[in-house]
């Protein structure tokens, strides 16, 4: 009876040494946290960064000179920030006079984080190029911010860094498809970012609109925006003007046609 009691006991110190490993990995105490990300993420792209201009030959691009910070976010708004997983992505501002930001300001790196503090990340082809390129000497070469590692201290400083960034939003919608009753709809993607995307659309076929609809969708999420108002027959395009609050949207109206 007594080795029973002891082996039963030993069975319950593993469960529970199991399950204190799993919520550590999921990120309940994990040293993985978005603050550690933010502070590590911006000096690792920026001396790599300072190495592809001189590959390039581009003069006067230093660490120093790009300012790069960072914004990271693991799952979007329905997962906290912290613990491993391949699901992190961190939005990167710096200051390339050869090389402006976008209207968002920032570039979405995606990172795969492992639970000892090291990372990979992958940038934006459209703002750091693709995985070669060809240097001074018309060699072909690889590009070092294309995608690389980092590691930061696990036990290094966790208190926020105060960047934040608004997230981007997308129309999904690449053709339309009415209803029975010629309505239609549009969906939208937010990114990651601060807050979300809110706003309203207003949807307009020739010079019938086809009403005005609220717009809030939670970062890394989708949304389906549903119009009141049927398209008169004959209109052939929809024309959808985005005003947004929170966020960034469209700078012009998406005009998407009707089918045939």
């Amino acid at each position: 009876m007594r080795r029973f009691v002891i082996s039963l006991i030993a069975a319950i110190a593993v469960v529970l040494a199991v399950g204190g490993a799993v919520v550590a990995g999921s990120g309940g105490s994990s040293t993985v946290t978005r603050a550690r990300l933010e502070r590590s993420l911006p000096t690792e792209f920026a001396n790599l960064y300072a190495a592809q201009a001189t590959l390039l030959g581009h003069k006067g691009v230093t660490p120093a000179s790009l300012g790069a910070t960072a914004m990271c976010d693991k799952g979007g708004a329905v997962e906290p920030d912290v613990g491993p997983g391949s699901n992190w992505n961190c939005l990167v501002s710096w200051t390339d006079p050869d090389n402006p930001m976008p209207p968002e300001g920032y570039g979405k790196f995606e990172l795969d984080v492992h639970t000892n503090g090291c990372y990979t990340a992958g940038g934006p082809s459209k703002l750091v190029g693709y995985a070669t390129l060809t240097d001074t000497k018309g060699r072909e070469v690889p590009n070092p911010v294309s995608e690389f590692d980092g590691c930061f201290d696990p036990q290094g400083d966790d208190t926020a860094t105060g960047v934040e960034f608004p997230s981007l939003l997308n129309v999904t919608t690449t053709a339309l498809r009415p209803d029975a009753q010629r309505h239609v709809s549009v969906q939208t993607t937010c990114g990651t970012g601060a807050g979300g995307c809110q706003g309203e659309v207003t949807a307009t076929a020739g010079t019938t609109d086809l009403g005005t609809v609220p717009l809030q969708v939670d970062e890394e999420q989708t949304a389906t925006l549903d119009f009141p108002k049927a398209v008169p027959a004959g209109e052939s395009e929809v024309t959808f003007t985005f005003h947004v609050t929170q966020g960034v949207g469209p700078s012009k109206p998406v005009t998407l046609e009707m089918p045939g």
